[in-house]
């Protein structure tokens, strides 16, 4: 690569990593572009694609920051407590960084890098789930599923009060830590979790939404 298209591909990586964090990863690209100082076309020759853009800039922020909080709450001794921990943490990360949150929600499947992160997030929630339903802290008919579908609705309400009630995410998150408690739970649920694939196309839905 020649030295001008390396300092205009540095100043491109630089404007997405700052716009999508700003504004979440559907940010226009003619956006990135123009806070970059370069011309639309030289964004496509240099990336090709917006998941090809998304792949270098955002997903090692996003396996750091999700890892991290998985991590942290699979070395609670106290199962429920990490569950907890990792729920907040979570969705605080949605709630400051809409760029984590339309990771999350898995919303470019093109993107393989962040695919590939969406999958290790999913198995590291179904371990601290497990964890917490051996332990007796969160009723035993909730799934992986039910915590991701939260989770996309939890990102549009974070984003939907951030400029009058910031926090209110915070009370909904409660709640829901409140109602999974193993002795909250009055007998099955007559409705099953939705399926992977109905999980998946629900979060393209709220991420649309949004």
């Amino acid at each position: 690569m020649r030295a001008d298209a390396q300092r205009n591909a540095e100043k491109l990586r630089a404007a997405a990593a700052e716009l999508f964090q700003e504004r979440g990863l559907k940010v226009p690209l003619k956006e990135i572009a123009r806070r970059a100082g370069v011309s639309h076309g030289t964004l496509y020759n240099l990336f090709g694609t917006r998941e090809a853009l998304i792949d270098e800039v955002v997903a090692g922020l996003a396996a750091d920051r999700l890892g991290e909080a998985a991590e942290r709450a699979l070395s609670f001794e106290d199962a429920g407590e990490g569950f907890a921990y990792y729920v907040e943490k979570v969705c605080e990360l949605q709630a400051t960084d809409p760029a984590v949150a339309d990771v999350v929600s898995g919303c470019f499947p093109a993107a393989e890098c962040l695919m590939a992160i969406c999958g290790r997030a999913q198995d590291a929630a179904a371990r601290i789930i497990e964890r917490a339903r051996l332990a007796g802290a969160v009723r035993p008919d909730f799934t992986g599923e039910d915590l991701l579908l939260f989770f996309g609705t939890s990102a549009l309400l974070a984003r939907a009060v951030a400029d009058t009630a910031p926090d209110a995410w915070r009370r909904q998150v409660a709640f829901l830590l409140d109602g999974l408690s193993a002795e909250s739970a009055q007998g099955s649920l007559s409705v099953a979790p939705p399926t992977p694939q109905q999980m998946y196309e629900v979060m393209g839905r709220l991420a649309g939404a949004s």
